[in-house]
């Protein structure tokens, strides 16, 4: 079993920058990504790291202004997005995976989930 709580989302301008925190605690995960959803969207994935943080991977919409990156010591996930822009507006998610079989980006395949983060670009 594994929990996660987010942090770090709130309400910036374009052009700002946000860092999203994910606190993990249980079993250690395959996989940990964020995922958003913005109003009457889907939630679609941003991006993902796996392999204990061998393999990442990113949204064509977010590659070059999002990085994903873990502290192992601390069980923590982070997300730092720069340039933002008002289409990044959504609840942001983190999720974990235990399983190695999946996609990076689809929700299906990832088991916990946190209980989002707002994130407001203006």
């Amino acid at each position: 079993h594994v929990q996660l709580v987010e942090s770090g989302g709130g309400s910036v301008q374009a052009g700002g920058s946000l860092r999203l925190s994910c606190a993990a605690s249980g079993h250690a995960s395959y996989c940990m990504g964020w995922f958003r959803q913005a109003p009457g969207k889907e939630r679609e994935g941003v991006a993902a790291i796996c392999f204990g943080g061998g393999s990442t991977h990113y949204a064509d919409s977010v590659k070059g202004r999002f990085t994903i990156f873990q502290d192992s010591a601390k069980n923590t996930l982070y997300l730092q997005m720069n340039s933002l822009k008002p289409e990044d507006t959504a609840m942001y998610y983190c999720a974990a995976r235990m399983a190695r079989g999946g996609s990076w980006y689809l929700t299906a395949d990832f088991r916990y989930w946190g209980q989002g983060t707002q994130v407001t670009v203006s």
